[in-house]
Parts: structure tokens; C-alpha cells; sequence
């Protein structure tokens, strides 16, 4: 039986060379450019797995992680990246994805990613897999860290990009959002972690490898 696959890229011509390189075992039943109608979509179709890019405008991959789990649990989430950086794997893996894999990846091999994911396994590139060991391995409730739990999805974006020196200017335009409502999201972070500042909310997140 197929596998039923979704991808979402805001890059047309990488949209339509993994179309053509996956396997005739492998059923694309839609793609998409664009955050929000990505999340439309995917819901509409209810496909097995989705292969989704992680660095889009209107919160990228993992806002459509989140708003899709959020209704449809069932749905995989395999994110497939040119970024093998730590923050952004462990940001996706937090956000629900059931694997990460890097785009220099062979297109044999992300077929086979795409199928263990559809059958419910975890899949990383070699590398990427020690940075979710290193970050999981200390935190409670295998994984959950309490504090970063208490916050809301919205409110877990706002502090990342915080950490990652981003200025509310350039948060609101990220995440399509109001500058005043980055102010907002920020000054509640602040209260529920009980910090003074921006700079201690960065030296919190990179303390827990968030960043």
C-alpha cells in the first residue's frame, strides 16, 4: 500500500524535484507553499505523512506542526531542512515532528525516512539525532521541561527568537503578528518565568539548549 505524503516548501523548484525523485510507492496527494495554506490543506487531505521545511515566513515549519496536531493527531510529521542546526532541530522536534532530516539527503534515503515515519518510527540524520539525545536526556517526564510546558505555543516562538538576539520588529514579521502583541507575548513569558529582562530570557534559553 502507498504511502500518502505532503509537502510543504516555499521553494517551487525544490517543491517539484522531490515530487519527481520519490518512489512509485510513495502517493503525493498535495503540496503547498505557504504556511496557512499548507495547514488548510493538509487537513483537507488527512495525508500519512507530511515532509515539511522548517524555515518558511508565518512561523514556518513548526506552526504548521502544531495547528495540525492540534486537530488531526494523527498525522507524521517529517521536517527536511537546509539547516542542521541544534535549535532549529530540537524547535521542531518540541513542535511535534517525528524526524528531521537535512536536504543533502539521497533521494533513496528520504523515501526510506518517509516510510519509517509513516510506520511510526523516529528518524534523524546521523548527527542531528545527538543533539534531541543531549537535550531530552536531562529533562523530566521524558522530555517535558515544566517551565517551557507552562508557556503557549505563541509565547514558546516569541522566546526563541528573543534568544536568537531577533528585535520585536523583526519577531512580529516572522510570526505575522502585531509588534505590540510581541510585547505582550514577551511581558508574559517574562511574568510566568519569573525574569526581569530579554537578556535573562536569552541566558535561560541557551542555559536549556532552547535557543
Amino acid at each position: 500500500m502507498s504511502v500518502r505524503v505532503f509537502l510543504v516548501d516555499d521553494h517551487q523548484i525544490f517543491l517539484s524535484g522531490v515530487r519527481s525523485e520519490l518512489s512509485d510507492d510513495l502517493e503525493v496527494v498535495g503540496a503547498a507553499s505557504e504556511v496557512d495554506v499548507a495547514i488548510e490543506m493538509i487537513r483537507e487531505r488527512l495525508p500519512e505523512v507530511v515532509l515539511v521545511d522548517v524555515h518558511m515566513p508565518g512561523g514556518g515549519g513548526p506552526r504548521v506542526i502544531r495547528e495540525v496536531l492540534a486537530t488531526n493527531p494523527g498525522v507524521r510529521f517529517l521536517a527536511l531542512s537546509v539547516s542542521d542546526a541544534a535549535d532549529d532541530v530540537i524547535a521542531t522536534i518540541r513542535a511535534g515532528a517525528r524526524g528531521y532530516v537535512t536536504k543533502s539527503i539521497s533521494p533513496d534515503a528520504l523515501a526510506d525516512a518517509i516510510r519509517r515515519v509513516a510506520e511510526g518510527d523516529a528518524v534523524f540524520s546521523p548527527r542531528l539525532a545527538g543533539f534531541v539525545l543531549d537535550t531530552f536526556a536531562g529533562t523530566p517526564r521524558g522530555g517535558v521541561d515544566p517551565e517551557l510546558d507552562q508557556l503557549t505555543a505563541r509565547e514558546q516562538e516569541a522566546l526563541r527568537l528573543i534568544a536568537r538576539g531577533y528585535s520585536y520588529k523583526e519577531i512580529a514579521s516572522e510570526l505575522s503578528i502585531s509588534v505590540k502583541t510581541v510585547e505582550t507575548h514577551v511581558s508574559s513569558v517574562l511574568r510566568k518565568l519569573q525574569l526581569s529582562n530579554r537578556h535573562e530570557l536569552a541566558r535561560w534559553a541557551s542555559e536549556r539548549r532552547i535557543v
